[in-house]
């Protein structure tokens, strides 16, 4: 919007109130119409996706979770997988530090997804999780480690894709150790990929700490909360359930990019789709934070985020 400053210079005394007035609501509606988000995606499952940092220098995302940390607890040793990527065994994860800090250059954060949907992970007591806190913190955040798999580089946070696994409650203790080992020192964000249906059985507890800054929905593979073009009243009151019952800076609405089955089961929904029957009723939330995709290289198949980033 332009303004005409000489108009209004002209104008009597008694009418510029009005211009001004009119002026304020305008820069009002357009503010409260205006709830911008960003787009988070998931890096590191499939070879075929790229770099982390192409990824990061597309300037598509706001966030890139490196997943997975996939195996953990019951006292074995932490493992990441990285499919094709790198092997962390023979320190050939190395190769990401200078990625990462491109990505965190960039203005881009970059979190440590744990846990997954392949078994190998769960947490059987306090000093489980307790454990697993400490090796995340000298591993990837702000402790110290010979054995870092990126080397000296500190990752912003970690991701809690809890999926599978046992330790529900365990899963508070690790949440509430990484928040209290980043006091005094650079913050440690913390995030979570519950499924819609409310509440997730596997992070509900976790997520009721109230110390998780970013929360992405994954409305997929739960066909009782996808979103439905025939019946999108399931979709909206889970998103309004989740909006109005977790405290967390940001709730995500989660999707696949893609429409193959090597995405997801199901829950796809077009970007066009998304853009004019989604996107306007989440964006209606206060802490609403964007949207999440699953994956990076189910992205470059279709170029989902590309499309719909002007409306996130």
């Amino acid at each position: 919007m332009v303004l005409d400053i000489n108009y209004c210079h002209i104008m009597g005394s008694n009418e510029a109130p009005n211009i001004s007035n009119s002026i304020i609501l305008v820069l009002v509606a357009l503010v409260s119409v205006t709830n911008g988000g960003d787009i988070v995606v998931y890096w590191g499952q499939d070879g075929r996706e790229g770099s982390l940092s192409a990824t990061c220098n597309s300037g598509l995302y706001k966030t890139v979770n490196i997943a997975f940390l996939s195996a953990f607890g019951g006292g074995t040793q932490p493992q990441l997988n990285l499919a094709n990527h790198c092997n962390p065994a023979s320190n050939g994860c190395l190769s990401l530090n200078k990625d990462i800090k491109n990505c965190q250059a960039r203005g881009i954060q970059v979190l440590l997804s744990i846990g997954g949907g392949a078994p190998g992970y769960s947490l059987s007591s306090s000093k489980d999780a307790t454990n697993l806190a400490n090796y995340i913190w000298n591993n990837f955040l702000g402790g110290k480690s010979n054995s870092r798999p990126f080397g000296n580089v500190v990752l912003d946070g970690v991701d809690f894709d809890i999926e599978l696994g046992g330790g529900a409650s365990f899963y508070i203790v690790l949440a509430k150790t990484l928040s209290n080992l980043s006091k005094g020192g650079q913050k440690v964000y913390l995030s979570a990929a519950p499924q819609c249906p409310f509440p997730d059985k596997q992070l509900n507890g976790a997520l009721s700490t109230g110390l998780f800054d970013y929360v992405w929905i994954q409305f997929y593979n739960n066909g009782p909360c996808e979103f439905d073009a025939n019946n999108p009243r399931k979709f909206q009151r889970s998103w309004n359930q989740w909006t109005t019952s977790i405290r967390a800076g940001k709730l995500y609405v989660g999707f696949p990019a893609s429409p193959s089955q090597s995405a997801a089961g199901s829950g796809y929904v077009p970007p066009q789709v998304l853009m004019n029957r989604v996107l306007p009723f989440v964006k209606k939330s206060s802490i609403y934070g964007g949207v999440m995709l699953w994956d990076r290289f189910n992205d470059l198949q279709t170029g989902y985020s590309r499309n719909i980033k002007p409306s996130v």
